[in-house]
């Protein structure tokens, strides 16, 4: 069996090997390589000695550097699905990179790799003070990671949007490009990845020995604090230097320690040493496929759009083997259960306000003004639409939020996070792809049939393999990476598909016409009257599935029914608001903590109050920085995002 296993290795290097020198061949024929490495001269020399062979290097190298980043993250937290994509690493280097050349671009020059190991080490540092609440337990260890990725890449994708001069590059470099002009990124890259490997080889042992736990490391002398620390620093500056250099590449650092131990190779030694050939050889095939593709077919994908497709499968491979710390939970949130009727003047009165706001208020460039009853009504036409649509797509999310978290009996689950907004997203690309002249009903339609067929693959995969709710919080987040790199791999192409997905990425309500508010909101309160005939099937099932049947509920019909609507509505919402606002998670638990714990007083309060707060982020995106309109889903992600982290850190999930 393991004489088997390492023919895989064997079988992967000739392939990317001959890739290489295909593409290399068509630029120019092997027998004159020699020439052009003494002495290029023409032009298509100059591109194969700068162009074709630094790109392999730089592929080499930056693998390598992940393996080796995946590797040491792996050991250092006993995590077989930690590497520097699952835990926002990679998704902080790429936000900082963003704002520095978007705003400082001065400063980029120059200090890129600074920017990035900035950008890295404070996702790095989010995500490891988020978890030490629970003792870096594996599960909330990734889930920390994977939200705070995600919410990086949504910051990055509307900072892109709103920025149109710089839009494709930055695209492209999101994407992960390996395209090289000269020798220099491999140079940097070559100098950091050995400085990088030194320290992890002096810093091995006292790494191994943290394996004996806490007790017995701290008794062999191995200080807990510094080398967690120094480990910790190593992967994440492999993270930044990569990024620095080449952009986004995800999923290598976690795919390459896999392959490692799927070869049969056991001791963990062995697998930190092993890993950083398994990942060079994987982004060297990866950018071989690429580069035969682009000259086939015509179409040039980033390469790190390309190996983020395996990131998904993976992680669903590996989940089951991830361990399951058992540690104290806290109690069940007790609150006084408060009666709807109680609550409805509170929002009523938001709700007006909320319409004083968006149809009275404005901006004129400085200063805040009132508007007079004539500019209001004149104004009247081009607002309520957006107020009425924004609000209606807030509604729809957070009552999916609602339902979703007492379906599954997780506190985290939201059309967000469990990978419903990324299929919605596939579904949307889906239409943009095949049916380019359906409008609006037809990406609507698109994007439902891709929420509902990505919520019931998560739970399927679920129920198949009795997983926790934690694991499927990250079965949900695994499809959702997925759903996220096909997308970027759409936009890289540069059609007028990019531009759609970017929009809708961010997105925004200043689309919405009378025609579509009013439609949105028609489905929203159908969807709301729908979803309160089941709320005995909501009371029961977080009990569990035998008291569910002991009941009389049909666990599977129950499920199929509520998939629908969850479907329905996310790919509604998702159309105006994009794929992460943070709305479907938010206002479930808000209301929650209000006092409205009877499902059906639950999902009706969810849906107010997710109304309310999409209408005020609609407000906030339009005049915060006006005359420029920032995109709705980033500016209501100003506000969940605080809250989920929040949340997070109080081990709430």
């Amino acid at each position: 069996m393991k004489r088997l296993a390492w023919i895989f290795p064997v079988v992967v290097t000739v392939v990317a090997a001959a890739l290489f020198l295909h593409e290399a061949s068509l630029r120019l024929p092997i027998g004159m390589w020699g020439n052009a490495l003494a002495s290029p001269t023409s032009m298509d020399e100059l591109i194969l000695v700068y162009g074709t062979f630094p790109r392999a290097a730089v592929a080499l190298v930056a693998g390598a550097a992940l393996g080796l980043s995946g590797a040491l993250l792996q050991q250092l937290l006993r995590n077989p699905i930690a590497d520097p994509s699952t835990l926002g690493i990679s998704a902080g280097a790429q936000l900082a990179i963003v704002v520095a050349t978007l705003f400082f671009p001065e400063f980029l020059d120059g200090n890129r790799t600074f920017v990035a190991l900035f950008g890295a080490g404070a996702a790095a540092a989010i995500v490891f003070t988020l978890a030490a609440r629970r003792a870096f337990e594996p599960v909330t260890m990734v889930v920390s990671g994977l939200l705070v990725g995600v919410t990086a890449a949504a910051f990055s994708a509307a900072l892109t949007l709103a920025q149109g001069e710089y839009l494709m590059s930055l695209v492209t470099w999101n994407g992960g490009s390996l395209s090289q002009q000269d020798w220099s990124v491999f140079q940097s890259l070559s100098v950091e990845f050995a400085i990088a490997a030194i320290l992890s080889a002096l810093l091995l042992r006292p790494l191994l020995l943290l394996g004996l736990g806490d007790a017995g490391a701290r008794a062999l002398g191995v200080n807990l604090v510094g080398i967690r620390f120094a480990v910790a620093a190593v992967a994440t500056a492999l993270a930044g230097f990569v990024a620095a250099g080449v952009g986004l590449v995800s999923f290598v650092g976690l795919a390459a320690p896999a392959l490692v131990r799927g070869m049969g190779i056991r001791r963990p030694a062995m697998v930190v040493a092993m890993s950083p050939v398994a990942g060079a050889l994987l982004l060297f095939l990866c950018d071989g496929l690429v580069q035969l593709i682009a000259s086939s077919a015509g179409e040039t994908f980033p390469t790190g759009a390309v190996t983020a497709l395996i990131g998904g499968p993976l992680l669903l491979w590996l989940l089951p083997r991830v361990r399951t710390t058992d540690l104290h939970e806290k109690p069940a949130l007790m609150v006084r259960p408060l009666p709807f009727r109680r609550g409805l003047p509170l929002f009523l009165l938001a709700g007006m306000a909320i319409i004083i706001l968006a149809l009275a208020v404005a901006r004129n460039g400085e200063n805040w003004i009132m508007l007079d009853l004539n500019q209001i009504a004149d104004l009247a036409p081009l607002r309520w639409p957006r107020l009425l649509a924004a609000s209606a797509a807030g509604g729809l999310l957070a009552l999916t939020g609602a339902i979703l978290q007492r379906m599954t009996g997780n506190a985290m689950a939201s059309p967000e996070v469990i990978g419903v907004s990324g299929g919605a997203g596939l579904g949307f690309a889906a239409a943009l792809t095949f049916w380019p002249l359906g409008g609006a009903l037809t990406q609507l339609a698109g994007a439902g049939a891709g929420a509902l067929v990505v919520m019931a693959l998560v739970l399927a995969f679920a129920s198949r393999r009795h997983l926790p709710a934690d694991k499927l919080l990250l079965a949900g987040i695994a499809i959702g990476s997925l759903s996220s790199s096909v997308l970027a791999a759409l936009m890289a192409i540069g059609d007028q598909r990019s531009w759609q997905i970017l929009a809708w990425l961010g997105g925004s309500a200043s689309t919405a016409t009378a025609g579509t508010a009013m439609l949105l909101a028609a489905i929203a309160v159908v969807g709301l009257m729908v979803s309160l005939f089941f709320t005995r099937w909501l009371a029961v099932l977080p009990l569990g599935a035998p008291v569910a049947r002991s009941l009389g509920v049909s666990v599977p019909v129950s499920r199929i029914v509520l998939l629908l609507i969850c479907g329905i509505a996310t790919g509604a919402a998702s159309l105006l608001v994009g794929p992460l606002s943070f709305v479907g998670l938010i206002a479930p638990h808000i209301a929650l903590r209000a006092g409205f714990v009877r499902s059906g007083d639950h999902m009706t309060a969810s849906f107010l109050l997710g109304a309310v707060v999409m209408a005020f982020a609609d407000f906030g995106a339009r005049t915060a920085t006006f005359p420029y309109e920032l995109p709705l889903g980033l500016f209501a992600a100003l506000v969940g995002a605080p809250y989920l982290i929040w949340l997070v850190a109080r081990g709430e999930r």
